[in-house]
């Protein structure tokens, strides 16, 4: 008679490789829900519920809600980084450094108009309280905002832009060009969604970054 095969149980915590899958998981799923329905709206049973995962295992990787909202903004940002150094590699070696900084500031625009970026800047704005308690221990710097001031370098030293102070001007540049629409957009406004308007938009911001408004 043939003996059964034996079965060799695993015995222990998973492998590393399956315990990021799972977090990937977690956090996909929190991202759709939290997007859809907001941050109060939704707890961490639905997650834990859509994406087949026990409460414990959600629990043991985010130990509270606000956690795993900030385990979700901090793979959005990381997002948003990747792609604004793969933009920055690809107009390296096009144009002078205000052509760049003007492709960067429409990408910024284009960016911050994103149906995912709008969705969690709405739930930022309406849970201020939780989303500041999201990102404690966090500092003030900011790697995005860095590579932008980095090219706002570029153009003062080859005498493109004056000023002093880029950091101040790369901020200026941002409340210029994208605060306005993405204010529209989240208070559910769909005239830039239109990359007419949005492209006109943009041109008669950036002039007005360049020139100001004075006689």
């Amino acid at each position: 008679m043939t003996k059964p095969v034996a079965i060799k149980r695993r015995i222990g915590r998973p492998p590393k490789e399956d315990s990021v899958e799972t977090s990937n998981r977690i956090i996909d799923t929190a991202a759709q829900l939290f997007a859809a329905q907001g941050y109060a709206a939704t707890s961490m049973e639905q997650v834990a519920s859509a994406c087949n995962a026990g409460k414990d295992t959600i629990y043991r990787r985010f130990p509270s809600k606000a956690d795993l909202f900030g385990a979700v903004v901090d793979r959005l940002r990381a997002g948003v980084l990747e792609n604004l150094e793969n933009e920055i590699n690809t107009i390296a070696d096009s144009g002078d450094a205000l052509e760049r900084l003007r492709h960067l500031a429409k990408w910024f625009l284009s960016v911050n108009l994103r149906p995912e970026m709008v969705a969690f800047k709405r739930i930022a704005m309406s849970e201020a309280v939780v989303f500041g308690s999201a990102g404690q221990g966090q500092t003030d710097k900011d790697p995005i905002m860095d590579r932008l001031v980095g090219v706002v370098e570029d153009a003062q030293r080859d005498g493109l832009l004056c000023g002093d102070n880029s950091t101040v001007i790369a901020n200026h540049l941002i409340h210029s060009i994208v605060f306005g629409p993405s204010n529209h957009a989240m208070l559910g406004g769909k005239q830039y969604d239109d990359p007419a308007i949005r492209d006109q938009y943009f041109d008669q911001a950036w002039k007005l970054f360049l020139h100001g408004a004075g006689q």
